[in-house]
């Protein structure tokens, strides 16, 4: 895996490529500046690059829409000291967004995001529902419910049992964009209709084509806040 880092201070750059070597990867090219990181990008391939925001002259948005326009297949994570600029990296197409001093592990898992996303996996679960059975990709799937051993998948079709617990689920359909939002409730963030907040903790989401909801909990909407503020 090539890997392009950029990052206008020396010591963030020391760091991440001596993390990134702690978990084996080490065909690493550093840049200093957006100028740079994009001559690097013009004379070869990169599979993931790791973009700081806060860059003088060009700053790692814009340098993610250069990048991606020329790019389109690579990944990019961002990794940066401020929270407040999530939605913008998430409008670049960003795999991830680190907050620094982001650990050893936290970065293993965004390259594991980038991975899981350049090679999905062709994924059906069969689900009951009466006497018949239903065989659903993850994008047909709008939200899951925890019920007891099992999980209840809602579906345009209507609802359909699955044999699994939703801790379970939750790792197999992470990397096809679904979110934990509740102990209960699994949802998928790209068929996401509407949001509204209850009792100015909790998010109330709508889905596309039906009329329930689920509420999160207080934690389920930090954790759905911290990705996409």
């Amino acid at each position: 895996m090539n890997i392009l880092i950029v990052d206008d201070e020396p010591l963030a750059l020391d760091r991440l490529e001596r993390l990134l070597g702690s978990l084996g990867y080490v065909n690493v090219v550093r840049a200093s500046s957006a100028a740079e990181a994009l001559e690097l990008a013009r004379s070869r391939p990169f599979d993931i690059a790791f973009l700081d925001i806060s860059m003088s002259q060009m700053d790692g948005i814009e340098l993610g829409y250069a990048l991606r326009y020329d790019h389109e297949k690579l990944a990019i994570v961002y990794q940066t000291a401020h929270e407040n600029h999530a939605l913008s990296a998430f409008d670049v197409g960003a795999v991830d967004y680190l907050l620094k001093p982001y650990s050893a592990e936290q970065l293993s898992r965004a390259i594991e995001r980038v991975q899981a996303k350049s090679s999905p996996r062709e994924l059906r679960l069969i689900a009951k529902t009466g006497e018949n059975h239903l065989l659903l990709t993850p994008g047909e799937i709008l939200y899951v419910k925890a019920d007891l051993a099992e999980t209840i998948l809602r579906s345009a079709e209507g609802f359909a049992y699955y044999p699994k617990k939703i801790s379970d689920l939750e790792l197999l359909l992470e990397p096809h964009g679904f979110l934990r939002v509740h102990r209960s409730y699994l949802i998928n963030l790209n068929r996401i209709r509407g949001m509204e907040t209850v009792d100015q903790s909790r998010i109330r989401f709508t889905f596309e084509g039906i009329k329930e909801y689920v509420d999160s909990s207080k934690e389920g909407a930090k954790q759905f806040r911290n990705r996409f503020k």
